[in-house]
């Protein structure tokens, strides 16, 4: 009698592992919070550009949890942790890696072997990105969007999940390379992050001053993390929804057709088709984390500032008038309507 083998067990849909997903995360941003006092909006967005599979550029002046936060995240999440100082003399093989000469105990001869860097981890912070020279910050531009490393002549490929978090201090500017707006574009997101309330500003220094940081616990695997960042491609959308996120990118470029005066007056340049894939991710993320089977504008409109910030350039006239791109984004989430469903 022939004895059958055992049947694989069966997948979870994805209606089961969203669900898994909206408690899970809930879990991760309380075991965060367990370390992290307040910034509820920053770490949102930081998970929200993780499980899209994007990259996060943070700008904030020093001392607010910045590196406590990303460490905090990578413990959470069971990762890898690497941070980065960017100074002026940081050369690329300081971040890929290097070639060095070698014994080989086995023959006795000299042998080269090349030695990964720290890009070679899961969660990396880049702290201070523009203080560092061009082509430096092109080694690291280049792990962002190829998932890769080219080193000796060598392609090294970086193991997912990869995540990098830079950082820039918005107040010193000698001795810095600001990044060009094409690298600017690597980024999903770009996050200010301001100072503290005062109720929160008193909990953080009663909490450090009064006991050690709690231990952290592993809340996700790389698997399951992996695994929902597949999800969130699955997650479907409305072409309602679809069309509102391309409109909201479109509006931002001056000289488009049916362009708002307000572009053509302050914008030099808009945004690009990635802002429109980037809103339509976060917006899937989003959407995840509330428990939601599809996005809504809304959801759109709530990725729109960190997505179109640094992707909209302002004129010289708006500089001159204080016209920021956060009020260029305002201006253009009150313009631009929602498609007409009748219509369709």
């Amino acid at each position: 009698m022939a004895i059958e083998p055992a049947s694989a067990a069966p997948q979870p849909s994805d209606v089961d592992l969203a669900a898994a997903f909206h408690a899970k995360h809930q879990e991760l941003v309380k075991e965060i919070h367990s370390v992290v006092v307040g910034q509820d909006r920053i770490i949102r967005e930081l998970l929200t550009a993780l499980f899209a599979r994007g990259h996060a550029l943070i700008i904030g002046v020093p001392g607010l949890a910045k590196t406590l936060l990303v460490k905090t995240l990578a413990q959470s999440l069971g990762w890898e942790f690497k941070r980065i100082q960017f100074t002026p003399d940081l050369m690329p093989s300081d971040i890929t890696g290097t070639e060095i000469l070698q014994t080989d105990r086995t023959t006795g001869e000299r042998v080269m072997t090349f030695v990964k860097g720290p890009l070679f981890a899961n969660l990396i912070l880049a702290d201070e990105i523009n203080r560092t020279p061009p082509k430096t910050q092109a080694a690291l531009l280049e792990a962002m969007q190829e998932y890769t490393v080219t080193a000796a002549g060598e392609t090294f490929h970086l193991e997912p999940p990869f995540f990098v978090m830079a950082t820039q201090n918005p107040i010193e500017h000698e001795g810095t390379y600001p990044l060009p707006e094409a690298q600017l574009d690597r980024f999903m997101f770009s996050i200010n992050i301001g100072y503290p309330q005062r109720d929160e500003e008193i909990r953080i220094v009663e909490e450090t001053t009064t006991r050690d940081f709690p231990t952290v616990r592993n809340v996700f695997t790389k698997d399951e993390v992996m695994r929902y960042q597949s999800l969130v491609r699955r997650v479907p959308v409305s072409r309602h929804v679809m069309e509102y996120a391309i409109d909201l990118a479109r509006a931002s470029r001056p000289r488009e057709k049916g362009a708002d005066p307000f572009v053509d007056e302050y914008v030099e340049w808009g945004a690009g088709p990635r802002a429109s894939q980037y809103l339509i991710l976060g917006a899937k993320v989003i959407a995840l984390f509330d428990g939601k089977p599809a996005p809504s504008c809304d959801d759109v409109r709530a990725v729109a500032l960190p997505v179109l910030q640094h992707r909209i350039i302002p004129n010289y006239r708006a500089t001159g008038e204080g016209v920021t791109p956060a009020a260029i984004i305002e201006r253009l989430i009150r313009s631009v309507k929602e498609p007409d469903y009748k219509k369709k």
